[in-house]
């Protein structure tokens, strides 16, 4: 974890964050909320675990200004392993099973799953208890099949995972701590 975030108890539940998770400078973390190994929460993101859990994987990142959020107590937030999560996107109250994918701007509402390899495109509105089955491509407002992802954008995610992955190490190891000394 870094210094900067803001990680709050709710009820007596204090988020439980990985040691090796990257959790930026301005980030708000709050209440019943699991981060897995080697996630990152990138800047001015706020992750609000108060009237159910979050759970979040290993190796997710979770791109700048994105919320995730929760339901009344039957309305949890789940986001598996090596998840992509676009810049400014809202998720509540749902599933991203590993490997997903969630473009920038988008909202992924109440009780709707991604189902692993399944991609959500940026802008788009998956709308409350859709399910994108795996290997699909959805997009639109309201969200709809658009196609089979191709092997090529399967690799292609598989490899920002593990950019961002690599980007949360050196933040955690250079960045912030080079910010910290030039104050």
């Amino acid at each position: 974890m870094s210094t900067g975030a803001i990680i709050l108890p709710y009820r007596d539940r204090l988020p439980r964050i990985a040691a090796d998770a990257f959790i930026a400078p301005g980030a708000v973390v709050i209440g019943d909320v699991e981060i897995g190994p080697g996630t990152s929460v990138w800047f001015g993101c706020v992750i609000r675990g108060d009237v159910s859990p979050i759970r979040i994987g290993a190796r997710t990142n979770i791109q700048d200004g994105t919320v995730v959020h929760v339901a009344t107590a039957d309305g949890p937030s789940h986001i598996g392993d090596d998840v992509t999560i676009g810049h400014m996107a809202l998720i509540h109250a749902c599933t991203l099973a590993d490997r997903s994918f969630v473009g920038m701007k988008a909202c992924v509402m109440d009780r709707a799953v991604v189902e692993s390899d399944a991609m959500v495109a940026a802008g788009a509105l998956l709308t409350p208890g859709k399910r994108v089955p795996a290997g699909q491509l959805w997009a639109g407002s309201p969200a709809r099949f658009v196609r089979t992802l191709t092997d090529d954008e399967h690799e292609h995610h598989r490899k920002l995972c593990e950019g961002y992955v690599s980007l949360g190490v050196e933040y955690r190891a250079n960045v912030l701590l080079d910010a910290g000394s030039a104050l």
